[in-house]
């Protein structure tokens, strides 16, 4: 089995290479890649692997760039820090990921996946079809500015400029750097599909957070979290316990 590793950090890609090596001692690995651009002349100048490993996050941009600029024939299993919405596309797809740090286990459990779909061709030029709508959905373009009401005009509104959304007596509102809160014909829900998961944050069933709006996080009863945003005066924004380390792992992206 040849392998191909897509990978910026050298620990991360040396680690990984090691536990390939322990769990298929005779796979031969061609190389290990830290950005975009080498992956995508590398892939255009080689015959494609039996297998890639690709990190979501590259040195020069995220991995879904080197499906547009190439034609990966390889079987591909993702690796990523954390990345909520990656990781529903591809449960819904059935793609191969493993969160880092990377567990034998789960890379022994992909690598039978692998071995699975490669002696079924038909199973892999699916699982590939299912890739390409993956990064299809990965890379859409999200919402950049809200229409809203202001007496009997219509204004926008940039999302660059709102620090959160939050919802109060069924309605939704939204909260601008300037300190003003507007309705929006919008569900939280609604609002949260229409964001960027990297830049927003649902902490509740009432508030959807940008890391710009918090001013401070306090420890709080039965292991949550209390947040304090900027032009509020709500003092019971809660993290749930379920969510809070979910919630770090975001800051700490």
């Amino acid at each position: 089995m040849t392998v191909l590793i897509i990978e910026d950090e050298p620990l991360a890609a040396q680690r990984l290479e090691n536990l390939v090596k322990s769990l298929e001692p005779t796979a031969v690995l061609l190389d290990k890649l830290d950005t975009v651009k080498r992956a995508v002349a590398w892939l255009e100048e080689n015959p494609p692997p039996d297998l890639i490993f690709m990190d979501i996050q590259l040195a020069d941009g995220i991995s879904f760039m080197i499906f547009d600029q190439v034609q990966v024939r390889s079987p591909v299993i993702f690796t990523t820090a954390y990345d909520a919405y990656a990781l529903k596309a591809f449960k819904v797809n059935s793609i191969d990921y493993i969160l880092k740090p990377v567990d034998k286990d789960e890379l022994g459990a992909a690598l039978t996946k692998f071995r699975s779909l490669n002696r079924n061709e038909s199973d892999t030029r699916h699982m590939l079809t299912n890739l390409s709508q993956t990064i299809q959905g990965l890379t859409k373009k999200h919402k950049t500015r809200f229409v809203i009401k202001v007496g009997e005009h219509l204004r926008t509104v940039e999302v660059d400029t709102i620090l959160y959304f939050y919802s109060q007596d069924k309605t939704t509102f939204c909260c601008t750097t300037d300190n003003r809160s507007h309705i929006l014909d919008y569900t939280l829900e609604q609002v949260e599909e229409l964001l960027d998961p990297a830049r927003f944050f649902r902490i509740s069933r009432k508030y959807l957070v940008a890391a710009p709006a918090i001013q401070d996080i306090i420890s709080y009863t039965n292991s949550r979290l209390r947040l304090v945003l900027k032009a509020s005066q709500d003092n019971d924004i809660i993290v749930a316990r379920e969510r809070v380390q979910e919630f770090k792992d975001w800051l700490d992206r």
